[in-house]
């Protein structure tokens, strides 16, 4: 571990120092404005976010998705002003309306940064340690995509080689996912990965010694990461010089990710504020922003002030990006040349499309026979994995299970791994027993670009992956998460690994779209029709959830009606075999649809014309328009019934008041999987005996 580093490049001006002083004001006036936030963090890391921004980033503000460039990720969300003034001064579409407007209603500048809504804001923050694990994710997607397009270039010299920069607090730090990813970061010795630690000692509750006492650094290192100090100036304020220095080593530094820490004195130089966890949360009064403004030398009369000098200054900002985006087109248009064929590729994937006949390679699954959907879903990513390149992914230790290895022989692990497949452009992803940090890596390889990725795990651990999950949602991300063990259908694990409510909460999360296959041909139609729904650009795509089963379960023909996520798989028929108006409908899902088949069977048998609905996405079926929607689910037809292995939450609203649901309101046990269906009542005579009552209930 070294100390602070003694050699520097950086040309630092009085007119820089105005700049950073200027960026501390702004934060405190946005939150003094608007009467809440988080002004302490952004004052105290000026320096680091303008360091970043204006010396040592490879940026263009005029095209803040120029595919070359660094990326940056604020992991510590709340102190969304360390990075919406340094878009503001930089030029990056941000005006000082916009950071009055902070934290209001329509603004670019919420609360937190979000993806998709602020220009250059790379990825939505707030969850602590989230933007850790995306930076993770990114720096493995940088890798990644180097390997699809330049393998054979020497390090530094590809238009694909970039950096992932992070700034992170002590809340960050202290969430799990955090030590997740930074674990996985050092074992895959990503030397493009720089991680900066504001090392403030300051939480909502007071000094961190409340909390935390190991020493973080030595953690670090134990993790395979290069480490860093870089200590204050002797007035306590950070140290532009030192830090700069300390990135510089940090970036030639290869063989391993970095960790910079930066002892910071929170809301510094606030005179009365500066070190209070207050200054954390709260706005720091009228009296303490007009002193802080004195001490740096503003006008404390003054609101939002900015001098023309310091802003030409930050702007210019705008043309050393642009040649350093002309520099790198000149590269790239070298490499086109000399790879032809890379360069098509490339083209194709930026434009993000599927190659041509991607979809004749799926497999078609003979019907008659049981296939778990796990099992034939696995067929499926090989058969894609063979005509798509870009797409790639690996399972949370849980790949023999889960069915999620693409090519067994190419494993995603850096030079020095010992294991046989071991490649740094490998395309099965060993992301350990790390759910959480897997599903946010995912979104941060997603945000990244150029690459498809999946993941996988069971589905009851899809709790550990909640939050990363919803923020998938939330941005809108093509990512796909690949849940397998499905329901009480996994036997003798037990109710600890059988999910009941999973199904139904991860329904509830918006825009997250869940598919539970019926059998093999709706499993392979699914990852059809979401490979395809991800081809749409990033802001109006949608995260899926697949949820698998364990067991086998019969294959029925394949039908174009899987990707409108419900549809007619075998209508109500007269005893002639003439198809009928159905008596009662039987909707069904995953493994329980077979159920629904043989129910209907007993009683089409019996004289009751029997329709069955498999759902395998209530998402997609809710898209479709109402004459589609009626034409499966006939209004006129009251009695229902809903048959699936897990809380019955989701069904209500389409069984209506005459319906039933065969569902499962408690925990599972540890048995084989048929007398565990058998036992909790998920039997064909069970499905017939409510689809009697709802007939019933219908009639009254």
């Amino acid at each position: 571990m070294s100390t602070k580093p003694t050699t520097t490049d950086l040309e630092w001006t009085e007119l820089d120092q105005r700049a950073v002083d200027t960026a501390r004001i702004l934060a405190a006036d946005a939150v003094q404005k608007v009467g809440n936030g988080h002004p302490g963090t952004a004052m105290s890391l000026a320096p680091v976010a303008y360091t970043l921004f204006q010396k040592v980033m490879r940026h263009d503000p005029a095209d803040p998705e120029w595919v070359g460039r660094d990326r940056f990720v604020l992991s510590a969300g709340h102190s969304s002003l360390t990075l919406y003034t340094q878009l503001y001064l930089g030029g990056f579409g941000l005006e000082l309306d916009d950071l009055k407007a902070f934290r209001t209603w329509g603004s670019k500048t919420p609360g937190h940064p979000e993806y998709g809504h602020t220009a250059a804001v790379e990825t939505t923050t707030g969850p602590l340690g989230q933007g850790v694990a995306n930076a993770v994710g990114m720096a493995m997607a940088a890798r990644f995509e180097r390997g699809l397009f330049d393998p054979e270039a020497p390090a530094g010299t590809s238009p694909f080689d970039h950096r992932v920069y992070a700034i992170a607090g002590d809340g960050c730090l202290q969430e799990g996912i955090s030590a997740e990813a930074s674990s996985l970061a050092g074992h895959q010795k990503l030397g493009n990965l720089i991680l900066l630690w504001d090392d403030n000692h300051i939480s909502i509750e007071g000094d961190t010694e409340t909390a935390v006492s190991e020493d973080t650094l030595k953690r670090y290192e134990a993790y395979g990461w290069h480490v860093q100090r870089v200590e204050p100036q002797e007035n306590g304020d950070l140290d532009p010089a030192g830090l700069y220095a300390a990135i510089r080593a940090a970036e030639a530094e290869t063989e391993r990710p970095s960790f910079i820490a930066m002892r910071s004195i929170i809301a510094w130089p606030a005179p009365n504020a500066q070190n209070t966890e207050a200054a954390h949360g709260s706005a720091l009064g009228d009296d303490e922003v007009a002193a802080t403004k004195r001490v740096l030398g503003f006008d404390p009369e003054k609101t939002f002030e900015v001098s023309d000098e310091v802003i030409a200054h930050t702007r210019a900002l705008g043309e050393r990006g642009r040649e350093a985006r002309v520099e790198w087109e000149k590269q790239l248009a070298e490499w086109r040349t000399a790879n032809p064929e890379r360069a098509a590729e490339f083209d194709r994937i930026e434009a993000n499309e599927l190659p041509a006949g991607w979809a004749e390679k799926l497999p078609v699954f003979e019907p008659g026979k049981g296939v778990a959907t796990r099992a034939a879903s696995g067929q499926v990513l090989k058969a894609l994995g063979a005509v798509i390149p870009e797409l790639w992914g690996g399972s949370a230790d849980l790949a023999g299970s889960n069915n999620t290895t693409i090519d067994k022989d190419s494993s995603f692990l850096p030079e020095g791994n010992p294991l046989p497949e071991a490649d740094p452009y490998g395309r099965t992803i060993h992301f350990g027993i790390r759910e959480h940090a897997m599903a946010a890596e995912m979104n941060g390889i997603a945000l990244h670009g150029n690459t498809r990725i999946y993941g996988g795990t069971f589905l009851v651990f899809s709790d550990y992956m909640r939050n990363a999950v919803r923020l998938s949602a939330l941005m809108h991300l093509p990512v796909t998460y690949v849940w397998t063990h499905d329901s009480i259908g996994l036997g003798e694990d037990g109710p600890t690994h059988q999910p009941v409510e999973h199904l139904a909460s991860l329904r509830a999360i918006p825009g997250l779209n869940l598919v539970r296959p019926a059998d093999a041909n709706e499993t392979a139609l699914a990852w059809r029709e979401i490979m395809q729904r991800h081809t749409k650009v990033y802001g109006k795509g949608a995260p899926h959830g697949l949820a698998l089963t364990r067991q086998g379960v019969p294959t029925y023909a394949p039908n174009e009606g899987t990707v409108k996520g419900g549809y007619v798989l075998f209508d109500a028929e007269r005893p002639s075999g003439q198809n009928t108006e159905p008596e009662v409908v039987l909707i069904a899902t995953g493994s329980e649809v077979h159920l629904a088949v043989e129910a209907r069977e007993q009683l089409q048998a019996a004289g009751t014309p029997t329709r069955v609905v498999s759902m395998p996405s209530v998402e997609w079926f809710e898209e479709q328009d109402q004459a589609y929607k009626d034409s499966v689910l006939p209004p006129s037809v009251r009695a229902r019934v809903a048959v699936e292995a897990g809380i019955g939450l989701t069904w209500h609203k389409y069984v209506g008041d005459a319906g039933r649901i065969v569902s499962l309101e408690h925990f599972g046990a540890s048995a084989d999987a048929k007398v565990l269906f058998r036992e909790f009542g998920f039997t064909p005579e069970a499905v017939v005996a409510a689809a009697r009552e709802s007939i019933d209930a219908a009639a009254r």
